[in-house]
């Protein structure tokens, strides 16, 4: 928690990464006071409910799927791109649950996700210099639309509330229910393997209900039928983005009151970031004495820290001295990001490293953003084989270094376009999509994202490594039974 140094403005104090120069002073102060005063978009309930959550991943007594589009556009906050994200995120669930006989914790990136990073404040579009693009709620896509505009944060608040109400209407209603997940936009899979697979997944759920609802476990009917919510139509889904525009975050951060197992005499009250449940600091803005590592320090949020290559062993432990000096349970997860040809080279350190200090962490594989590339037509993408490479080689080494991994980060969309089919962003997958085939349907304006069918081959590799890891603690189990009975075989 942070000291009694901290306020939700002490960032103000230190140099600031990714900064955004706003023509009209006033003006954005006028936004900001506007924004301070709307609604919390999330609660301290729920946040602390996540951070529970956490710990439980962290206890791998679950598995945490971060997942969502790379920035948002206030274009896309419709029910259609809404509903087929949720209904992705579920599926890619429901395939890991299978295999790992684990709980998902499910966090998108969703609702809030609007700003983005930039290497450089300007770039050439046709021949000419322009500002660079830094998301919706700064400034426009357009080459002619590059001022930064205080009026995008108010609207990136509206169309987070939008998107947050549509999203908690959706899983209530029962679209999370267990007893239709081929509503969940599986439909246009086209590869027969993997159609193959779900439905394996499937008839066997729908035997285990049919199983508990005749011992009456499941005793209600179902929600969507008009009866009581019930364990399989519910799903806790929570929110997170970049926390990259800091005049917004503080803007949207609250104080509350502690609840009474964390409170103290002391410490009543606590500050929340009340515009998402996680957020993250990214690569380009963890500098140790910058105004990003401070803001962050200070909110009970859990959030989530992005690895790289550049990260040097001691700076990561520095910086978790920083904003989780008590070493609190599921604060603070670690989302890695090297590339398949890096990943070697780093990862077994930086384990190593927050070992020795006794930092609890969550460590998460990001296999997307160290392994983007250009192809021969010019558009940015990914192939699905190296994403694979680097998320097989975390499993690994995590095993390795007596580690374990607790989930992904992963940029996928379930988009369709107006005749049904996939966006074509990511080479290879079951789909064996080509690089003549990159721009049929390439939507993303930032960085591209594994479409429904890709993102399910993801899934069902992870299970499949749990279901492996699962057999064989069985098998030893078993061995072990075999071997206490005096290598006797059991009669039935």
């Amino acid at each position: 928690m942070a000291d009694s140094t901290w306020s939700p403005s002490s960032w103000t104090s230190k140099p600031v990464a990714q900064g955004v120069e706003y023509p009209d002073e006033q003006k954005l102060q006028r936004v900001l006071s506007k924004i301070n005063t709307l609604p919390p978009l999330v609660t301290p309930s729920e946040i602390e409910r996540l951070r529970y959550q956490l710990g439980r991943v962290q206890n791998n007594e679950a598995f945490l799927l971060h997942a969502g589009d790379c920035a948002e556009s206030f274009d896309a906050c419709t029910h259609e791109n809404i509903s087929s994200k949720i209904g992705l995120i579920l599926s890619f669930s429901l395939i890991v649950v299978w295999g790992a006989r684990l709980p998902v914790v499910r966090i998108g990136r969703i609702a809030g996700q609007y700003a983005k990073p930039r290497s450089s404040s300007t770039e050439t579009i046709n021949g000419k210099t322009v500002t660079s693009f830094r998301g919706d709620n700064v400034n426009g896509l357009d080459p002619d639309d590059r001022t930064p505009d205080p009026d995008r944060l108010l609207r990136a608040y509206f169309h987070s509330s939008t998107t947050l109400n549509y999203l908690r209407g959706l899983l209530s209603s029962g679209f999370a229910s267990l007893h239709h997940p081929r509503d969940w936009s599986f439909n246009h899979v086209r590869s027969p393997s993997l159609r193959k697979e779900f439905e394996h997944i499937v008839e066997g759920l729908s035997d285990a209900l049919d199983f508990s609802r005749t011992i009456g476990i499941e005793s209600m009917p179902p929600y969507e039928q008009g009866g009581a919510r019930e364990a399989v139509g519910e799903v806790d889904f929570y929110t997170s983005h970049e926390g990259l525009m800091l005049d917004y975050e503080q803007a949207l951060t609250r104080e509350f009151p502690l609840p009474p197992s964390l409170a103290t005499k002391d410490k009543k009250k606590g500050y929340y970031n009340a515009g998402a449940h996680f957020l993250w600091i990214g690569d380009r803005t963890r500098q140790l004495t910058g105004a990003h590592v401070e803001y962050f320090r200070g909110i009970r949020n859990p959030i989530g820290i992005k690895v790289g290559p550049s990260m040097v062993k001691d700076e990561l432990v520095r910086l978790l001295d920083i904003v989780n000096p008590d070493k609190e349970s599921g604060r603070v997860t670690l989302i890695t990001r090297y590339g398949a040809t890096k990943i070697d080279d780093h990862l077994a350190g930086h384990i190593q490293t927050v070992q020795d200090s006794g930092h609890p962490v969550i460590w998460i594989c990001d296999p997307m953003h160290g392994n983007t590339l250009t192809s021969s037509t010019g558009l940015k993408t990914r192939n699905f084989g190296t994403i694979i490479s680097e998320l097989t080689s975390c499993l690994r080494i995590h095993a390795e270094c007596n580690s374990r991994l607790g989930g992904v980060s992963l940029e996928f969309t379930g988009e369709l376009n107006d005749e049904g089919f996939s966006v074509t962003e990511c080479l290879g997958g079951s789909m064996e999509l080509s690089e003549e085939q990159l721009g049929l349907r390439y939507q993303s304006f930032c960085d591209p994202r594994l479409n429904f069918e890709q993102s399910l081959d993801v899934a069902f590799l992870i299970s499949n490594h749990f279901k492996n890891e699962r057999d064989g603690r069985k098998q030893e189990q078993n061995n072990l039974l075999y071997s206490e009975l005096g290598g006797r075989e059991r009669k039935p």
